[in-house]
């Protein structure tokens, strides 16, 4: 019997250890066997988890032309081939991003011959179709050959740069070709409902002022109306003071190689109720391309009245929520009272931090104004090129005298 019990207990520990072998080869089968293993099928390897340490995007295309050359620096990501100026770091972030996480997941030609029909040939060639994508400050130049995306659009040939292989890669990490699509294209975001006054000086015509005497007012109202005249509508120069709201540019150039001409220049200026000017100069060329230059500066007086307006509101506001309490002594004792605002705690540091806010955003436009000059929308410099004329209604046509 103890034989017997002692040849199952061997058994069953044999079985035991043979179990706990296989389950720690499979265990182990599922595990990447080294870090190596497990960043090998990344199209660029060196990327992963290293994004911000990204110095560099360059583009390059058929016939080793850049296309666009975007560096980070102190003041952020800049495009080279437009003169230094501002680009979009979300647009860049989100490129590395798509790169850090495409993946190889088809092994695709070797044969020189027939790089040309996925895009990834050498790049130096004229016929070229791909882009040559280089990132600096990986330790290494990290390198990729991205060319077309595949038919069903879910993937992207490409080909390490010096490597004989292509290869699927997994998404579509194909980069756009336009040096303008990496700007950061906002010139102002400057709503009516801010906008106080402006005043259009169109070429060969009368000056044309739009303003509000409230912040709370619905339409401008037009200076200056020649007499027995009125306008279309009671809302015909509102979209005028729209012209600072969400205002983009088309393209961007350095303001001395696109300076305004000597003649036929539009002036503009927009002032704000809590103190921010923005000054237009405006030009167009062969009536199909708009241009302008802006100049931001600070209206101390309208800061100002600014200020002492939305002061003595607040002032009002919780004097009435003060008054509005319980006038019963047991409700009174059991209300809990509202802690005044900056404005009536604090109104020295309230009037402080407003200014402060004003001087930051002046501060900001002249940093994106100063030495540049803005390709317009058409349908945001038809803003400026209006006269008093063109927002009245039409004269009434006397009928003909009849001969008797």
């Amino acid at each position: 019997m103890n034989h017997m019990n002692s040849k199952t207990v061997i058994g069953l520990g044999v079985a035991a250890a043979v179990a706990l072998i296989a389950a720690a080869a499979i265990n182990s089968s599922r595990k990447p066997h080294s870090e190596g293993a497990q960043t090998a099928s990344y199209a660029l390897p060196e990327l992963a988890d290293h994004l911000n340490d990204v110095k560099s995007l360059g583009l390059t295309g058929p016939g080793s032309q850049p296309i666009a050359t975007l560096e980070k620096g102190g003041q952020g990501w800049t495009l080279k081939e437009k003169g230094g100026y501002r680009a979009d770091a979300g647009k860049v972030r989100e490129y590395l991003l798509k790169l850090s996480q495409a993946r190889l997941i088809e092994q695709k030609t070797a044969n020189e011959q027939r790089y040309a029909d996925l895009g990834v040939s050498d790049i130096s060639a004229a016929e070229a179709k791909g882009v040559l994508v280089t990132l600096d400050g990986l330790g290494k130049p990290a390198q990729l050959i991205v060319g077309t995306v595949s038919p069903r659009g879910d993937g992207t040939f490409v080909r390490r740069a010096g490597d004989k292989q292509s290869w699927l890669a997994k998404g579509n990490i194909a980069p756009d070709k336009n040096p303008t699509y990496w700007l950061d294209a906002s010139i102002t975001d400057i709503p009516a409902t801010r906008v106080r006054e402006f005043s259009l000086h169109k070429p060969d015509a009368k000056p044309l002022r739009g303003f509000k005497t409230q912040a709370a007012d619905t339409n401008y109202q037009v200076a200056d109306l020649p007499k027995g005249r009125e306008l279309s509508s009671e809302f015909a120069a509102n979209t005028l003071g729209t012209t600072l709201a969400g205002l983009n540019f088309e393209d961007v150039f350095p303001a001395a190689q696109n300076p305004p001409p000597a003649d036929k220049v539009f002036r503009a200026t927009y002032s704000t109720f809590d103190g921010v000017v923005v000054e237009v100069t405006a030009w167009k060329k062969d009536e199909t391309k708009f241009y302008a230059q802006f100049r931001a500066d600070k209206d101390a007086a309208a800061a100002e009245a600014a200020v002492t307006q939305a002061q003595a509101k607040a002032k009002a506001d919780y004097e009435a929520q003060q008054a509005a309490q319980p006038a019963d002594a047991k409700d009174a004792k059991d209300a809990k009272p509202a802690a005044p605002p900056a404005a009536v705690s604090d109104p020295a540091k309230d009037k402080a931090d407003r200014f402060a806010a004003v001087d930051s955003e002046v501060a900001a436009l002249k940093q994106r104004f100063e030495g540049w000059t803005f390709a317009l929308p058409q349908h945001k410099f038809a803003n400026l090129d209006k006269s008093v004329d063109e927002l009245l209604k039409p004269l009434e046509q006397k009928p003909a005298a009849t001969k008797k």
